[in-house]
């Protein structure tokens, strides 16, 4: 059966399909350049404000100290319902006190020093997570094409059934297509491990919204923190009377005599200056994959459990060990570099992909130079435009539009790739002979 289309239609619905295609590459390259790039995410914080108060520890007397600080700042504006202390670790040894609406660094004695500065780190991030757009769509979109790289690692094994046998066969001597496909190959191959747990971790953090959505929705009368409650624990009930900001210094001291293995590294403090106020610490747990278990303390620091994600179902437990399998924050500088390493070669692998294809079209007499120009365009622009973006934030400071001066340089290196082939095709066609006279 022919659905009989017109040739004018078919030949506008393959364009589609192709411009279609080339977007969903483009897509995942961006995804895995920047999820690169984030790796590195604490590192780069410190970059950007080289002059901000460092420290290894801070006592307990100093973190309230500062979290008052903080508060009295704020005396002028509606009290925050969330504080964060972010606590000095080995990656990011810094106390940072966060708040609804700000952040400031601290000393070693809980003193104001400065504000945060770390725009073009928190640009990068949300590029990554959501691609600069809302979060619920954008971070769905990314989870999306997490799955995708899923199903593109096992469909590429399928299809190539001596994908493992010529592991180490490698032809990169040779300028063309074969040594293309070689790389693509042994690339593939080699991070394969990676590329599955990467992948699977960024769809189960990506699709968030939506899983967690369906079911707060199906089993919860819509009521999403209900949902997540079995997860990562219930809210206490609020009550907004007025009340003295709550202590955390007794709380700290019972985790380094109660936990002394465990390594704080947030305090949170919900709902500050409210009767119904009451304290959460954040606490490492050396050597799991786990982002930490939460200690809740009252007001007065009286002990009042863990949520379970160190010692509860493994649901839970598997729950809490995405982000840090996901973003190499475990092992220290070593995981990372690896990281860095198998998240080039992966992005690597989606670049020749789409060159492959390219290549393929145009062995079989169908030749897109435009597409490819684009595509080259693109796998070039990305790191150009993150460079400029940086250098932006060198030069301009903390409030420079990073997000328009990414895809403003991004689009302007594509256009330049264009014109640059159209000029060369022009050139090799030479001037149309005039006629003799």
């Amino acid at each position: 059966m022919s659905l009989g289309f017109a040739k004018e239609t078919v030949r506008k619905g393959l364009a589609a399909h192709t411009a279609l295609g080339l977007v969903c590459c483009a897509l995942l390259y961006l995804i895995c350049a920047t999820g690169t790039a984030i790796v590195l995410y604490e590192e780069w914080q410190r970059f950007e404000q080289r002059d901000a108060p460092e420290m290894t520890a801070i006592e307990p007397a100093a973190v309230q100290r500062g979290i008052e600080n903080v508060l009295a700042v704020e005396n002028d504006r509606a009290t925050t319902t969330h504080l964060f202390v972010h606590m000095p670790t080995d990656a990011l040894p810094r106390t940072t006190i966060t708040t609804d609406t700000q952040a400031f660094h601290v000393d070693a004695d809980g003193t104001i020093v400065m504000p945060e500065e770390n725009a073009w780190s928190e640009f990068l991030l949300a590029l990554h997570y959501r691609l600069n757009l809302p979060a619920i769509y954008g971070m769905t979109l990314v989870g999306a094409f997490g799955a995708m790289i899923v199903a593109l690692s096992i469909s590429g094994i399928v299809a190539h059934p001596r994908i493992f046998r010529d592991a180490f066969r490698l032809r990169a001597r040779r300028r063309d297509a074969v040594a293309t496909v070689d790389w693509h190959n042994r690339l593939a191959v080699w991070t394969l491990p990676f590329a599955l747990a990467i992948s699977l971790t960024g769809a189960m953090i990506g699709l968030f919204y939506v899983s967690g959505g369906i079911v707060a929705e199906t089993a919860y009368g819509g009521d999403s923190e209900a949902a997540l409650a079995p997860i990562f624990g219930e809210e206490a009930p609020q009550d907004p009377a007025s009340a003295p900001v709550a202590d955390a210094r007794p709380a700290l001291a019972h985790m380094a005599r109660a936990y002394p293995e465990v390594e704080p590294y947030y305090v949170i403090l919900h709902d500050p200056r409210t009767a119904g106020q009451h304290i959460q610490i954040v606490g490492e747990h050396p050597r799991r994959l786990i982002f930490g278990e939460y200690y809740a303390y009252g007001p007065d620091g009286e002990f009042h459990g863990t949520t379970g994600l160190a010692d509860g179902s493994i649901g839970q437990q598997l729950a809490a060990s995405t982000y840090n399998l996901h973003f190499g924050n475990y092992g220290g500088l070593p995981v990372k570099i690896a990281y860095i390493a198998f998240g080039l070669a992966l992005t690597a692998v989606v670049a020749t992909g789409t060159f492959i294809w390219l290549n393929k079209r145009a062995r079989q007499g169908r030749p897109a130079p435009r597409t490819r120009a684009v595509w080259s365009g693109f796998v070039s622009g990305v790191p150009i435009a993150l460079v400029t973006t940086l250098l932006a934030r060198l030069l301009m400071g903390n409030g420079a539009p990073f997000v328009a001066l990414f895809w403003g340089t991004l689009a302007l290196t594509v256009a330049v790739t264009l014109l640059r082939v159209r000029r060369d095709r022009e050139a090799a066609s030479g001037p149309a002979l005039a006629p003799a006279e």
